[in-house]
């Protein structure tokens, strides 16, 4: 693509990256091919290739967005499903990031857009008011249908039927095997400690019976994602980060930062170019390096998928459909390890079709375009049901409540299956009712 940057536009290191990532783009298309909001909406201008044009027209002109173009740039997923079809390398994800930090400081949204994503950012990366914040969304939620505007019915309804209460284990501590061979930090989250205190159970539960020593460090926290992707400011939470795992890493070593939910991850990978030129660039290079989501961790410790899993486990057998995240597939690269390590645990593992398409989580989407995000749920869950599953796994616990909340079919995570497997209890979403039985698939 050809652009038009001035010489004193190119000293800025932001818009020399912009030009380099849009430069690189050939027009060729194949990106609106794997769009979900392409998919879905059929307009160009929701398609990268659109949005990119769109990108180019405000950064090159240095001009005020208008409406259209922010609606657009809204409306991104930030799948990165076109980051692994293009045929370019164009750099997508950090295009869309730069937009809209632009959109943020050049536009002056409707107050009431603007009070609602300040709300979201006051309150989701913050455990203790989130969690507060679902006690009132469930009390609330009787009475959505009286509220004007879609996005905060969304908001009610995300609430789940079950608050969890807080667990323990995500405070800071350490959990030591009887014969450690390995020691890493664990993120716990922000949104997954309200939401789901399973999943951390469950990975410090695995991790220490493979003889890992899990490391919960003093002053981590949210990883930053959820404010990044809506353009405000997340280097105060990834710097909280680095500073905490390095502290740890100085104190008692540490070969690794684990983490367990894939939006998370894909971002803390990120910190060394979110960092590059700054104080914190070596610090942050050495975290981003050393990250691993949780699949990753358990195919180091195992090379060949096989933990150590009872023979007769009574699981043995049943029929998983795996969903895997955008943010694992698309923005980690990690496709094949979760898929080998539920085949290798005993489970029988199947794939939807349009497995590459978002489920229309992505962070707060679900919350900032319910209509948009609850039709890509519709064609997930189907894709899914398709199936005839007996349990839906995924990694990422945004994906986990997007699903959960459009099927019957209980939704956990991969790592509850793998610690039931190898002698952890069975997972909570398993407990309530009688499982689903599989129905025959017929196949050619």
């Amino acid at each position: 693509m050809q652009t038009n940057f001035t010489e004193d536009q190119l000293r800025d290191p932001s818009m020399a990256q912009a030009n380099k990532i849009l430069r690189s783009c050939v027009h060729c298309g194949f990106c609106t091919a794997t769009c979900p909001t392409y998919q879905v909406l059929g307009d160009e201008l929701d398609s990268p290739r659109g949005r990119i044009y769109l990108i180019k027209d405000m950064l090159e002109n240095e001009r005020v967005p208008d409406a259209t173009t922010v609606k657009h740039l809204d409306r991104c997923l930030s799948c990165l499903a076109c980051v692994t079809t293009c045929p370019s390398g164009v750099d997508y994800m950090h295009l869309i990031d730069q937009a809209r930090a632009y959109v943020e400081t050049h536009y002056k949204r409707p107050w009431h857009d603007r009070l609602l994503r300040a709300v979201l950012a006051a309150v989701l990366p913050y455990p203790g008011r989130f969690r507060a914040a679902l006690v009132g969304a469930k009390l609330a939620r009787p009475f959505r249908r009286f509220l004007p505007d879609p996005r905060l019915r969304a908001m009610l309804e995300m609430a789940p039927a079950r608050i969890p209460p807080r667990s323990p284990r995500d405070d800071p501590q350490s959990f030591v095997p009887d014969r450690p061979r390995m020691r890493v930090a664990l993120m716990t989250g922000c949104a997954q400690k309200a939401l789901n205190t399973d999943i951390n159970d469950a990975t410090i539960r695995l991790l220490t019976r493979l003889g890992v020593e899990v490391v919960v460090a003093q002053g981590a926290g949210c990883c930053g994602a959820l404010t990044h992707h809506m353009g405000k400011d997340s280097h105060g939470f990834a710097a909280a980060n680095i500073r905490a795992w390095t502290q740890e890493s100085g104190a008692g070593g540490l070969d690794g930062v684990v983490i367990n939910t894939s939006g998370c991850g894909t971002t803390v990978k990120d910190y060394g170019h979110m960092f590059a030129g700054t104080d914190l660039a070596q610090e942050a290079a050495q975290i981003s390096a050393m990250t691993m989501d949780i699949s990753e961790l358990l195919m180091k410790l195992a090379p060949d998928a096989a933990l150590p899993v009872c023979p007769d486990h009574p699981a043995r057998g049943m029929r998983v459909a795996y969903h895997p995240a955008c943010s694992l597939q698309h923005g980690q690269r990690v496709t094949e390890a979760p898929k080998r390590l539920l085949a290798a645990a005993g489970f029988e593992v199947a794939i939807p079709a349009d497995a590459h398409l978002c489920c229309g989580s992505a962070g707060t989407y679900n919350l900032l375009q319910p209509d948009i995000s609850g039709r890509l749920k519709t064609r997930k869950v189907a894709t899914l049901e398709a199936l005839a599953p007996q349990v839906i796994a995924a990694g990422n616990i945004g994906c986990m409540m997007q699903i959960g909340s459009g099927t019957g079919v209980p939704v956990v995570h991969t790592v509850e299956l793998l610690d039931w497997m190898t002698g952890g209890p069975v997972p909570a979403a398993l407990t309530s009712d009688p499982l689903p039985q599989p129905v025959p698939v017929l196949r050619p």
